[in-house]
């Protein structure tokens, strides 16, 4: 992985919406068919939060194949990076989006609280 701040760094990409608010606490498609997640990205163009790669839907690589839009930025608390999947980039830094900045603190990773399996790390990717 690059790390790579600079002019290819996402605040140069215009895919991104910095106004635009999350569009909640979980992962989208989880949350509409009662799924589970290990952890979160919030896409930097839309607000869509979705699933990470490990978890079992990997809903956020999937709107970004669907939308195009390139960019997300972990939705965890106490991270900021964002990736670019077209350019299969890490970049540590970036503009600052619409706050919240992560889900709530008080729920869990994985999570939601009461979906998550028992066996969970054996079904993740």
């Amino acid at each position: 992985m690059d790390d790579q701040p600079g002019p290819e760094s996402p605040a140069e990409i215009a895919a991104i919406n910095p106004t635009l608010p999350p569009s909640g606490a979980g992962c989208v498609e989880c949350e509409s068919t009662g799924g589970w997640w290990f952890h979160l990205r919030r896409c930097a163009a839309c607000g869509h939060v979705g699933c990470c790669d490990s978890s079992p839907g990997q809903h956020a690589t999937a709107h970004a194949a669907t939308t195009g839009h390139p960019i997300v930025q972990s939705f965890e608390p106490g991270e900021s990076w964002f990736w670019d999947y077209s350019r299969d980039q890490f970049h540590a830094d970036g503009p600052e989006l619409a706050e919240p900045h992560a889900h709530p603190l008080d729920q869990p990773a994985p999570g939601p609280e009461g979906r998550v399996p028992s066996d969970w790390k054996t079904r993740l990717h």
